[in-house]
């Protein structure tokens, strides 16, 4: 009887154990054998539910974790932890890994018949004075949630009723949601970013929405800042000893108890760069619909790592979200397996909160839509998020980008209370759908007072970019 052919997953979390997942409900361990690697210390979990474990609205770290280790081994699949692949080599299809338990220098090969790239995203750490200093936390993985929390119950133990300070650089999705947490937490929190407004995932003037709520719960929010150092314990011109105690900008220095880097993700391709793969414009891996790497048959790669094509734009961008993730390993475990599937793009939706206030966005922004040559009309309509007399109704604002012409929907932004984030579903549906916004407002949607108004926020937006592209091609 031949041998088992031997998948290679590199990566351990959503996209790698989702595919290696799948292939093994369609194929048996006589048939392919899967050996998955990992570096950290656990598998299969939420980096997305680090903010909320941090601020106390989850428990336990372990709430965040899907399956373990162990579970994944149960399943037959051969998850070897704490072990690195340090190179890829395509010709000879084998893995260089080094395990720090093993014995000798803990270097072997491990050969394949397929690859499954999953080396996920890695956070921005700019080479600056102090950066590495004890007491400065990046929140990407779980042992860093943990490393965070730990020092978070030292200082606070060690406060004696003292208010803690805590300086967060970064406002994007995890700066916004790590403050609040540090808020919920007790701390007086700055947030400090080079940006005009937070939320650079949003327009200019829906960020400033986000900015003055963020005021309004206490914390301090420094835009235009650009952060020139870490200030530690140590003074003299080695920046880099001692703990952090304060953030230094070019016109100002916050002091902290804790700093945390909330300055965005690249995608992790090290490895992929060094083994001649194809990457995209801001360093992602470039596949195929079918989550195949470009120019190799027997190569994949999916999640944090890899570039998607945006259905809006119809260019391919970077967006790291755990949703992606879990759908690309899908589609690489039916492929590996047998099936067909394929991963037809994303729209750019995301969602998120700090505090009461629920943010989100999907499709292009104005200055990515000026970016690939689209002529658009931009609206913005304040609603309800239920019948005006209902009790517990709460004001949103809602953006609209409409293309010239066509009146095809671009984009829509969402900012609000309660009821207002996952109303960005529907422009999600409706930009997959290429819709029109005209088309939008006959969109059959549910209404009943305690839910929403006659007319949703989203149809009311829909209504006046109809009413504008109309009015644009009137006065041409």
């Amino acid at each position: 009887m031949a041998a088992a052919r031997r998948m290679v997953v590199v990566g351990g979390d959503a996209a790698g154990m989702t595919a290696a997942s799948q292939v093994r409900r369609l194929r048996g361990a006589e048939e392919l054998e899967i050996v998955a690697f990992e570096r950290g210390d656990f598998s299969s979990y939420s980096a997305c539910g680090i903010p909320y474990w941090i601020g106390g609205s989850v428990d336990a770290r372990d709430d965040l974790i899907a399956r373990t280790p162990q579970q994944h081994r149960e399943h037959g699949i051969d998850l070897r932890m704490r072990t690195e692949v340090t190179e890829i080599d395509v010709d000879g299809q084998r893995v260089r890994t080094r395990d720090p338990s093993a014995s000798g220098d803990g270097e072997a090969w491990t050969g394949f018949d397929e690859l499954v790239i999953a080396t996920g995203a890695r956070p921005l750490r700019p080479p600056l004075p102090g950066i590495d200093a004890d007491g400065v936390h990046g929140v990407q993985s779980l042992e860093d949630g943990q490393a965070l929390l730990d020092a978070l119950h030292t200082r606070e133990k060690a406060a004696a009723g003292r208010k803690l300070r805590a300086v967060v650089v970064g406002a994007g999705y995890i700066g916004v949601e790590m403050a609040e947490a540090l808020t919920l937490r007790g701390f007086d929190v700055t947030v400090v970013d080079q940006a005009a407004q937070p939320m650079t995932t949003l327009d200019p003037d829906m960020g400033e929405l986000v900015r003055d709520a963020m005021c309004g719960m206490g914390m301090e929010v420094v835009t235009g800042a650009k952060v020139t150092a870490v200030e530690t314990e140590e003074s003299g011109s080695d920046r880099s000893a001692g703990r952090a105690r304060a953030v230094v900008t070019q016109d100002a220095t916050y002091p902290a108890d804790v700093v945390v880097l909330g300055l965005g993700v690249a995608p992790e391709t090290s490895l992929a760069r060094e083994a001649g793969l194809p990457l995209g414009e801001s360093g992602g891996l470039l596949t195929d619909l079918a989550m195949r790497v470009r120019g190799h048959e027997n190569i994949w790669a999916g999640g944090d790592c890899v570039e998607v094509l945006d259905l809006v734009s119809g260019r391919t961008r970077h967006i790291a979200l755990g949703t992606h993730a879990n759908k690309h390993g899908q589609v690489i475990g039916a492929n590996i397996g047998g099936a067909y599937s394929t991963f037809p793009g994303v729209v750019g939706t995301a969602v998120s909160k700090v505090c009461d206030l629920e943010i989100a966005r999907t499709g292009l922004l104005e200055a990515q839509a000026s970016q690939v040559g689209l002529q658009f009309v931009t609206v913005t309509a304040e609603a309800t998020s239920r019948a005006g007399y209902f009790p517990g109704s709460e004001s949103m604002r809602v953006k609209m980008l409409a293309e010239c012409g066509t009146g095809r929907l671009l984009g829509t932004q969402i900012v609000g209370r309660a009821g207002a984030g996952k109303r960005v579903d529907i422009a999600a549906v409706a930009l997959s759908a290429g819709m029109t916004v005209g088309q939008m407002t006959f969109l059959d949607l549910g209404y009943a007072p305690p839910f929403s108004p006659v007319w949703d926020p989203v149809l009311v937006a829909a209504r006046k970019a109809k009413a504008a592209v109309e009015a644009e091609a009137a006065g041409k």
